[in-house]
């Protein structure tokens, strides 16, 4: 992060790298939380003695300064959040969604106590996932949050404490966004084993962000076995939903288009599960036609797993037919993967794969603060906006004006 880089300098950087534990060493020190919580004290008191040194190091760097009333707003929030109030799990999104920079420190160092937390819970699994992520994405009108309320409804009354992160689309002018989603799911916004979290986009395409990713890390450090991901259709966007769940779900409606259409997107590609929505009363036929397409586009496209081929499956969220049936498919997904070991090594890739994402969004920060970079940006602008300099040649100038000045 900016902040990070700009207060350490480059060895102070690389002091801080070289003192991060491995992922099995995870915990933090005393000092940060001083929580009661159970949980807390297993985690932490049971092997903090042997790891958190290296840790207690890193978290100094990283937050050298904490304040009396911010380790007990952060030990407020951990031990709400492992405890599973969902008061504590929203407080925690929001202050990861924040753009504030001393509570985006703050941010971080709770996401390093409930990651943690979490390994700690994996490891007692036998190393595999405590929890599920699927990601939905489709059109508008798809009927994406109507789906996600009945398999929601479903998966609670089977036991499961589900979660879902529903992104809706912000205003290009003003900024604002409507966050209807949840106004939609009026049965499962009111169970109380189901956690609802309309978030803006933002001006991202797709609107998935690094917070959402965050999101989830404390959606699973709350104990919610099932993570759903809902975002917005708009074509391959959803490439980035897909590299942070388990699962990539495509919901498409009945008059969707021709295979063709699924081919030219190009997310078919990417999803493990094609459901056919509204699959109900004269709809029926075209859906039935619809998943027959579907099914023929699919073989022609090169398989993403050893273990899984993508199916395409019927559904109604009017009257639940094909729903039970889903759910089993995603099931028979995980258990494939997580058998073939597939599932643990997909995470282990996305990681990188937004470690990279974290990196461009801090280098193009950086660029655009540099002071040579705004002191020449204006009368560059202007040079293409007239058509003297072609915007090739302007970026040129402001790429080199920037390393030359930065060495």
């Amino acid at each position: 992060m900016p902040h990070i880089c700009h207060k350490m300098g480059r060895f102070g950087l690389l002091r801080y790298i070289s003192s991060l534990p491995s992922p099995r060493t995870c915990c933090l020190h005393q000092r940060v939380f001083t929580g009661s919580h159970p949980c807390y004290q297993n985690t932490v008191l049971g092997h903090s003695c042997q790891h958190s040194r290296g840790v207690s190091t890193a978290l100094s760097q990283h937050i050298h300064d904490l304040s009396g009333p911010e380790q007990r707003l952060l030990t407020k929030l951990y031990d709400g959040l492992i405890g599973g109030q969902r008061a504590s799990l929203a407080e925690s999104i929001t202050l990861v969604e924040t753009q504030h920079p001393r509570k985006k420190e703050l941010a971080q160092v709770l996401l390093q106590r409930v990651l943690a937390y979490r390994i700690e819970q994996e490891s007692r699994n036998g190393g595999k996932p405590v929890a599920f992520r699927v990601g939905l994405s489709g059109p508008p009108g798809a009927g994406k949050s109507s789906f996600i309320e009945v398999v929601g409804k479903m998966l609670t009354g089977r036991g499961h404490k589900v979660s879902v992160l529903a992104v809706d689309p912000s205003s290009c002018t003003t900024g604002g966004s409507l966050l209807g989603d949840k106004t939609r799911m009026t049965e499962l916004s009111r169970d109380m084993n189901a956690f609802i979290r309309p978030s803006p986009t933002s001006g991202t395409l797709g609107g998935v962000t690094r917070t959402t990713n965050e999101a989830i890390v404390l959606c699973e450090g709350a104990g919610y076995d099932i993570v759903l991901v809902e975002t917005v259709g708009v074509g391959q966007s959803e490439f980035a939903v897909a590299d942070m769940v388990d699962m990539f779900v495509l919901l498409i409606p009945p008059a969707g288009g021709d295979e063709l259409q699924g081919i030219k997107r190009g997310i078919i590609e990417r999803a493990d599960l094609v459901v056919v929505t509204k699959s109900d009363g004269d709809l029926v036929v075209p859906a039935r036609r619809i998943q027959t397409e579907y099914t023929s586009a699919l073989k022609l496209l090169r398989r993403q797993s050893k273990s899984w081929n993508p199916k395409v499956i019927r559904a109604s969220s009017y009257n639940s037919e094909g729903i039970p049936e889903v759910w089993a498919k995603m099931e028979s997904y995980r258990d494939a993967m997580l058998a073939s070991g597939e599932l643990q090594g997909r995470r282990r890739a996305q990681q990188k794969v937004w470690m990279w994402s974290l990196i461009q969004e801090t280098v193009l920060c950086h660029f655009q603060n540099h002071p040579s970079v705004r002191e020449a940006l204006p009368q560059l602008e202007e040079k293409v906006t007239n058509g003297a300099i072609s915007p090739g040649l302007a970026a040129d100038l402001l790429l080199k004006g920037f390393s030359s000045s930065s060495s």
